[in-house]
């Protein structure tokens, strides 16, 4: 028999395609960590910004912990009773203020001069002139 017969009895078939995407994850997992290590920590840290230099801690403890929870299931211990559960629920917290912190960055700011303006030039102002040839309605009054 060959090695691949004899890990199919250790199983149930049913589990087959999950293990292999399993695996396959593991695989996609390695490579990026390979390709993270690859380049050194402070040299990565001073190409970014420091929002971007907390979104790569968070991702980082992140990633570890979610690691750490894999691995306390495959022990056979329940990680929702450890505190990595806490730490999990607090790095979340921190990851939901730093987007808040870019959405305000994204968000357009408001130019007051000229939205007064806008406002200005837009209401119409009765003059000498054009108080009786104005079709503009007055206040209250609805078109008909």
């Amino acid at each position: 028999m060959s090695e691949n017969d004899n890990n199919m009895q250790e199983y149930p078939t049913e589990i087959h395609d999950y293990l292999a995407a399993f695996e396959k994850s593991l695989g996609s997992v390695d490579e990026m960590l390979k390709t993270m290590m690859s380049v050194s920590r402070s040299e990565l840290l001073q190409k970014l910004d420091p929002l971007e230099q907390a979104k790569l801690d968070l991702v980082s403890v992140y990633t570890l912990n979610s690691m750490f929870w894999v691995y306390l299931a495959t022990q056979g211990i329940n990680p929702k009773e450890h505190p990595v559960k806490q730490e999990l629920e607090r790095i979340r917290t921190y990851m939901n203020k730093v987007k808040e912190i870019t959405d305000k960055k994204k968000a357009s700011k408001l130019d007051k001069g000229a939205a007064s303006r806008f406002i200005k030039n837009a209401l119409w102002e009765p003059n000498a002139e054009n108080e009786h040839t104005s079709r503009t309605p007055t206040k209250g009054k609805k078109r008909q």
